[in-house]
């Protein structure tokens, strides 16, 4: 087990203290890095006591700590699991050859994309998330929001530690240039197109979290399987955090549906008078759902991609639990792909590699659906017929085969005229958009919550939903 050093001015577990060089480094970045956090951190909260988990070891038993903070004066660590001796690359043509503990020259520029890209992804939520403290539900669901913040502001120290630890010059430069691009930003957007779209209302939030969080999910422990040990053992623990993350999001859905189901039944399921309830009706509910759930679809890339196809075969990044399949090289396989040819469906085959994509893919969508049989349990126990309902991955993508040809929620090809008359059912329009906001107004007391949510089973660590999460 190894030890975590809590006593500078990074929290680590990689002994900082005995590379000089690199301590400098990072400790010239860290002011760097709470600017941006002041700048595009939660806006409004920074001087405020927030009662949130802080990473302190690897250590399964007791890994973090709670307590109240200023999230400026949060403990960014840099923390990654326990390095494995012995371990070997467990996918490729490298198959069962030693991890490396440095990064092969030959794969220099693909570590490095591969860091960055994922690395990226969480200052961005950061900033998507920004402004949603100031109309937070309740207290319990503003502190979650901030925890999901500091994490993903921690994990931007794993991976910055990698760039500045393995890359040299380059590595500097390119965390640098984290903290510069921006989330929406038409002149230095973030990397990933999901991660400009704008998340301005808690409903939004929760589907993110479920969805776009589920993706980092199985992005994460792909990236574990890599040949590269220290990227390995760095998302092997950012995987303990992540876990939080999407349970704020289905739970918070789970909590909007439950209200929903109450009004329901009080009043009827017309979205007219489920509104009038000031409650959220479950057809926007759903296009919430098709929206977020396809935009995450499109964070695994092109269905085929010789990228993809690149990194495995190369150890450099693997399948989601590689280690439940019984081919780890796939020179041979191949996988069954639907693919749109003279305006029809038909089936493909193609080599194994080149769908690796797609088969992370296919993990995520059995994940998410999952989820939504959760979801609809809730209607089923408050007595409701109406059910939820994950759409088909070929609806609504702007990534891969099926971007810019229209299908409907069922994957049906349809033409642009049946898209257009119908897109208001199955997506967000300009006036739900607006419902919802009208919605979002701050409730601050403790144990109050706002109408549109129901409130949580049970606290924080063992907190009541009254405490005070969050302290002036």
């Amino acid at each position: 087990m190894s030890v975590a050093d809590l006593s500078g001015r990074i929290p680590n577990n990689v002994n900082l203290k005995d590379d000089k060089r690199l301590l400098r480094a990072l400790e010239s970045w860290q002011p760097k890095y709470i600017d941006w956090w002041m700048e595009m951190g939660p806006d409004g909260f920074q001087a405020d006591q927030i009662y949130l988990r802080t990473a302190i070891s690897v250590d399964r038993d007791g890994w973090a700590q709670f307590g109240h903070v200023k999230m400026p004066e949060y403990r960014w660590g840099i923390f990654l699991a326990d390095r494995e001796d012995g371990r070997k690359i467990p996918c490729g043509d490298h198959y069962g050859k030693d991890a490396w503990q440095d990064v092969p020259g030959e794969h220099r520029n693909a570590l490095r994309r591969m860091i960055v890209t994922q690395g990226d992804t969480e200052p961005a939520s950061v900033e998507q998330q920004r402004r949603l403290g100031q109309t937070a539900p309740s207290l319990y669901d503003l502190r979650n929001l901030f925890q999901v913040n500091v994490e993903e502001g921690r994990h931007l120290w794993a991976m910055v530690y990698l760039l500045h630890s393995y890359f040299g010059r380059d590595g500097r430069e390119e965390a640098e240039d984290l903290l510069v691009r921006r989330s929406g930003n038409a002149d230095k957007p973030r990397i990933l197109t999901t991660f400009n779209d704008p998340c301005e209302d808690w409903l939004s939030f929760f589907m993110f979290t479920t969805f776009t969080d589920r993706d980092g999910k199985f992005q994460l422990h792909a990236l574990a399987e890599s040949g590269f040990d220290p990227l390995s053992r760095t998302c092997r623990f950012m995987l303990t955090e992540e876990s939080h993350h999407m349970f704020v999001g289905e739970t918070g859905i789970q909590r909007v549906v439950k209200r929903c189901a109450e009004v329901m039944n009080k009043v009827g399921p017309e979205p007219d008078r489920v509104r009038a309830e000031g409650a959220i009706d479950l057809p926007t509910i759903q296009k919430y759902l098709n929206m977020w759930y396809t935009s995450s679809l499109d964070l695994f890339g092109g269905e085929k991609s010789s990228n993809a196809a690149s990194y495995f075969a190369e150890g450099l990044k693997g399948r989601f639990m590689e280690s439940k399949y019984d081919d780890h090289v796939c020179v041979d396989g191949h996988y069954d792909m639907t693919v749109v040819q003279d305006d029809r469906l038909v089936q493909e085959q193609i080599p194994l590699r080149i769908a690796m994509n797609e088969i992370l893919r296919d993990g995520y969508v059995s994940d998410c659906e999952n989820t939504v049989e959760r979801w609809n349990k809730v209607l089923e126990r408050e007595g409701r017929e109406e059910r939820l309902y994950l759409p088909n991955r070929r609806f609504n993508r702007r990534v891969g085969e099926y971007a810019n040809i229209r299908f409907d929620p069922q994957g049906n090809l349809i033409s642009e005229h049946e898209w257009t008359s119908k897109r208001d059912q199955w997506l967000p329009t300009t006036a739900d958009f607006a419902y919802v906001k009208s919605l979002m107004h701050p409730v601050v007391e403790p144990g109050k919550i706002a109408s549109w949510i129901a409130p949580p089973q049970k606290g924080i660590n063992n907190q009541p939903f009254e405490f005070e999460y969050v302290r002036k």
